[in-house]
């Protein structure tokens, strides 16, 4: 998931996202815990497609604030 295919989303589909992809957070967390978790890079790209999403949110609500 890129930054530019971020931006043609509407913020609630945005939403839609952070929102699945902190619940696949938890689980890979879980996971990795019981020693379950075979993919550890998976976390890594998770995060980062969590902060990507956060990010084209705030840059939407700035550019909504002006």
């Amino acid at each position: 998931m890129n930054a530019q295919e971020l931006r043609n989303k509407t913020p609630d589909q945005l939403r839609e996202d952070l929102v699945n992809l902190k619940k696949e957070a938890f689980n890979l967390r879980f996971q990795q815990a019981t020693g379950q978790l075979e993919n550890t890079a998976r976390i890594k790209s998770v995060r980062r497609d969590v902060a990507r999403i956060q990010t084209v949110l705030n840059e939407k609500a700035a550019e909504a604030a002006n």
